[in-house]
């Protein structure tokens, strides 16, 4: 099975959306838009959202051997899972905001790097399923995740908490989506 760039692309954009909404709490707390800190934020961030898929997608391929006759529904429910914690979370939150400080420490953006990264993990194992190469699909998400994590920062003044919640949700709602799609067409 082959998965398509358009799905790639919405993978990439429903993976980024946990980085994005921190990235949004990062910038509210700034007193003025930096875009040295915008960069140091989005660089760590995409670059764990790049690499995450890529270490999932090697230890998938591992043991593809004992899940080849299940690896729609393997791609299924990892997809499904991680875009319901996603809505979960999301949930969860409330309204609440967590607003860091104007500069983050290293260790504590490591950090954050690694915990808004973790599903890009599970969907680097469902990417060993749906597609022989992962190149393509972990520079689109570290691509997307670093764009959407700068324009966090840099606009989280004017977007608010709230809106980080919404795109957590949405990203949520669209991975679930994709596994159903994954389910679906394999299937019929």
């Amino acid at each position: 099975m082959q998965i398509s760039l358009f799905y790639i692309f919405l993978l990439a954009l429903s993976l980024a959306m946990d980085a994005f909404a921190v990235s949004i709490s990062a910038g509210i707390s700034g007193s003025r838009s930096n875009t040295k800190e915008s960069v140091r934020i989005a660089f760590f961030f995409g670059l764990f959202q790049a690499l995450m898929p890529v270490i999932g997608f090697f230890l998938a391929r591992s043991f593809y051997d004992f899940i080849c006759s299940v690896d729609h529904w393997v791609a299924f429910f990892l997809l499904a899972f991680i875009g319901g914690k996603m809505i979960s979370e999301a949930i969860k939150k409330g309204d609440n905001c967590e607003i860091f400080p104007e500069r983050i420490s290293t260790p504590k953006l490591l950090g954050l790097a690694v915990a808004t990264s973790i599903d890009a993990l599970a969907a680097g194992v469902s990417l060993s399923i749906l597609c022989n190469d992962i190149f393509l699909p972990a520079t689109l998400i570290g691509i997307i995740t670093f764009a959407l994590s700068f324009a966090g920062v840099y606009f989280g003044k004017k977007l608010g908490c709230s809106f980080g919640k919404k795109a957590e949700i949405a990203g949520g709602i669209v991975l679930i989506l994709i596994g159903l799609k994954v389910l679906i067409s394999d299937i019929f």
